[in-house]
């Protein structure tokens, strides 16, 4: 029946820690989801070239603590940290809270499979060709030590009348495996024939347990 369930949401709350950890009742719980959502897609949006794959948020009374993992730190926090100074001051506005901001650097992009996605989005946008452009984002990725990788593109490709899909691989991805490391990632690469999508499976090993006391910490 294709029933697919999302690699990340799958291990959620059992290997990997939760990317927003908040508490809150019932009447506020829809508000700030709505927020945290606010606040990812505002960050998003205005440092897209610094290759953002997620944003962390944990809340404490009054207090907002954003944590930004980015491929380029520097785009983020500017000369003197003025840039991360003004980030923060918006943030804060947008959500009438004190923010606390950590910016944390992705040291290996080539494992990020949100940051892949987006690579081979921006080639699509630039017209470069998609199957050499799936073979050099797998071929790198591999090289950087991942154990598989599987991407597939679907929309116009190349222009061509009818929306087709493209898929290539390489390597093992254990999707039913709970313990298994998977990555994944989608983007939008928008051209002029339409926009095309693009998802990213990364596996890179066995993950180890999560903590327990982060996990169920009440915020």
């Amino acid at each position: 029946m294709g029933q697919k369930t999302h690699p990340i949401g799958f291990r959620t709350g059992v290997y990997l820690d939760y990317r927003s950890r908040w508490y809150a009742p019932k009447k506020d719980f829809a508000r700030l989801l709505k927020e945290d959502r606010q606040i990812r897609d505002f960050i998003k949006r205005r440092f897209y070239g610094a290759g953002i794959p997620r944003v962390e948020i944990e809340r404490k009374a009054d207090a907002l603590r954003v944590i930004v993992h980015t491929a380029k730190p520097g785009v983020l926090i500017g000369r003197k940290g003025a840039q991360a100074e003004e980030l923060k001051k918006e943030i804060e506005g947008l959500t009438g809270r004190r923010v606390g901001l950590d910016i944390i650097e992705v040291s290996r992009p080539e494992l990020d499979a949100t940051l892949v996605a987006q690579n081979v989005a921006d080639q699509l946008m630039k017209r470069a060709a998609y199957r050499r452009t799936l073979k050099r984002a797998i071929q790198n990725t591999m090289e950087r030590g991942a154990l598989g990788v599987k991407l597939i593109i679907a929309g116009r490709l190349g222009g061509a009348e009818i929306a087709r899909v493209e898929k290539q691989s390489s390597g093992s991805i254990p999707l039913s495996t709970l313990k298994a490391d998977i990555d994944y990632g989608t983007a939008e690469a928008r051209t002029p024939y339409g926009v095309i999508g693009v998802k990213c499976w990364i596996y890179k090993g066995t993950l180890a347990k999560a903590d327990p006391t982060r996990r169920n910490e009440v915020m």
